[in-house]
């Protein structure tokens, strides 16, 4: 592995989507998912990101229930001809915090773009994208929404979110999509039997959230109080004693090839798929410098062999999301 200070090199979303930088800033942590924040924090951090050369934000209009558009509007005002926003849409919630379910009906879809598109104080989103397939909702009828939405200039591109091999092409033939946003990281190589090769036969990008698989990859032992990950199957008992040792082994090799934990699973991740732009959740600024290091690192085959030898793909213990969940993820049905 060698580490350079070479211009970092943008990644286009697919044929049909943007060019961006090949980092892209995750905003849900910034308003409280993963407990008490201070919300200054995270607007200093969009600005650093923005001064970084970071050009993709990633949120969703669920996440606090609106508050996390609420602070990227505040970030960007001024600067919107700098960045590109990825908006997430379709989780219900009621005012307690709790999911009450998903709606992605054309009327919903409408509805809930013009919500996003005030709390962000913009007159359009970049991408847009349903966070999840609509059991009850054709995923044409989503899609051909977004669609009109792209014509009347409110949406530039339309992406998709965590759905498998054939509501892929089913939405790609109503209209192009620029990139398909999952789930992806040393620890969740599922999509890369069957989704990755399909996206890459019909020119379809990636943006790859969990590349740090929410913190477990580099030393998550015990969340503050509000701090969702404590409920999911890979962060208790048994399960997180053995997945901390696999982050143990990668900090080992971290060390001994002179880089974070943070920053050889974000180059890993980089270096396995060329059309992949990596979302990384950094909630301060030195998180945010920590990882953006990553886009210099070049890594040998070698080191690539010897990462997947270290945290083989089916080394992880536990879904990574409750049974529920996972019964509604189409992506898990490739």
């Amino acid at each position: 592995m060698t580490s350079v200070g070479f211009p970092v090199e943008a990644r286009r979303l697919g044929s049909a989507g943007p060019t961006v930088f090949p980092i892209a800033l995750g905003c849900m942590g910034m308003t409280g998912m993963y407990g008490a924040v201070d919300e200054q924090d995270g607007v200093a951090t969009i600005h650093a990101a923005m001064e970084r050369g970071v050009t993709l934000i990633d949120t969703g209009d669920f996440y606090s229930s609106g508050r996390n558009e609420l602070l990227i509007g505040r970030a960007i005002q001024g600067h919107r001809d700098k960045v590109l926003l990825s908006v997430k849409f379709g989780g219900l919630r009621e005012p307690g915090g709790g999911w009450t379910g998903f709606d992605a009906r054309p009327a919903a879809v409408k509805n809930f773009l013009a919500y996003s598109l005030t709390r962000l104080g913009v007159d359009h989103v970049d991408i847009y994208r349903p966070s999840r397939l609509d059991p009850h909702v054709p995923i044409e009828d989503t899609i051909g929404a977004i669609s009109q939405m792209v014509k009347a200039g409110y949406v530039r591109y339309v992406g998709l979110s965590e759905v498998g091999p054939e509501t892929i092409r089913r939405a790609h033939a109503v209209h192009p999509i620029s990139d398909l946003q999952i789930e992806y990281s040393l620890l969740s190589r599922g999509p890369e039997a069957a989704i990755f090769p399909l996206l890459k036969e019909l020119g379809i990008g990636i943006t790859a959230y969990g590349i740090l698989s929410r913190g477990l990859l580099t030393g998550w032992a015990a969340g503050a109080q509000g701090d969702y990950r404590a409920a999911l199957p890979r962060f208790q008992g048994a399960n997180l004693a053995a997945n901390q040792r696999l982050a143990s082994a990668l900090k080992s090799l971290g060390q001994e090839l002179g880089c974070s934990p943070a920053q050889l699973a974000i180059a890993w991740a980089l270096a396995k798929e060329p059309s992949l732009v990596a979302v990384v959740g950094s909630r301060t600024g030195k998180q945010l410098g920590d990882s953006l290091q990553a886009a210099e690192l070049v890594l040998t085959e070698k080191t690539l062999h010897r990462l997947e030898a270290l945290i083989p793909a089916n080394a992880v213990q536990g879904t990574r999301y409750g049974a529920e969940q996972m019964k509604g993820l189409d992506s898990e049905r490739a």
